[in-house]
């Protein structure tokens, strides 16, 4: 079972989304758990202030390394400690598959300008981004984060085949799909999937998922090359 310390400003936040359908599901199975901690609880001042101005100047404010270390210390057991940050590495789904294998994380979600760089370097914290793009707060972040690593986890998806098909899985995105009705608006579906040739319907899919991830992705196209002559 994966055990998630979610270390915020707005516990309240929590599960949010993650508390619907297959993460839902999953929860109440107890194939996870999740306990959202309020960092102001660790505050060292009647106001429960949590952040000061930036040292050197500037606008905003910075969460403080006192107040978040002693956050860290009460709730930390072991696993990773992870930052949703911009600044962060991006989040592919190679490392949703290493964060699934983890039996516990910890996820500081920041607020303001972002955390006091000690406690990155003091706790050999993991800082992770979904995208170059800035948010209000990490709450949003870790909630797309862990819907990603929870459908990995093992009896959460109801048909574990579908996942080898996936976008991102062997460095393709995933071929079209089509359902009934056969024929809708003069579109019909490619006669190729209604043959029942398994082998043939294998390779249009390889087909389609390549020039779907040439155009769309040519970066990601580039590695799937290499990987396939390395």
């Amino acid at each position: 079972m994966l055990s998630v310390k979610i270390l915020t400003i707005f516990p309240e936040m929590f599960p949010g989304f993650l508390g619907y359908s297959l993460t839902g599901k999953a929860l109440e199975e107890k194939k996870w758990q999740i306990e959202a901690v309020n960092i102001r609880n660790y505050a060292l001042d009647k106001h429960k202030s949590v952040d000061d101005t930036p040292c050197g100047g500037g606008a905003g404010m910075i969460m403080r390394p006192d107040v978040l270390g002693r956050a860290i210390d009460a709730n930390h057991n072991q696993g990773r400690i992870i930052y949703m940050s911009p600044k962060g590495a991006p989040l592919t789904q190679k490392k949703v598959h290493e964060l699934a294998k983890e039996e516990e994380l910890t996820i500081i979600c920041g607020r303001f300008e972002g955390i006091d760089e000690r406690i990155i370097e003091a706790y050999n914290i993991e800082e992770i981004s979904i995208g170059d793009y800035i948010l209000t707060g990490g709450e949003q972040a870790a909630q797309i984060m862990l819907d990603a690593v929870i459908r990995l986890l093992p009896g959460v998806l109801g048909n574990e085949e579908s996942l080898a098909d996936e976008s991102f899985e062997n460095c393709l995105l995933e071929y079209p799909q089509y359902t009934r009705p056969i024929e809708w608006n003069g579109r019909e579906v490619p006669e190729v999937l209604l043959s029942g040739h398994h082998q043939k319907i294998s390779e249009w899919r390889k087909q389609k998922a390549e020039v779907a991830t040439q155009a769309k992705r040519p970066d990601l196209y580039k590695i799937y090359l290499d990987s396939k002559n390395s």
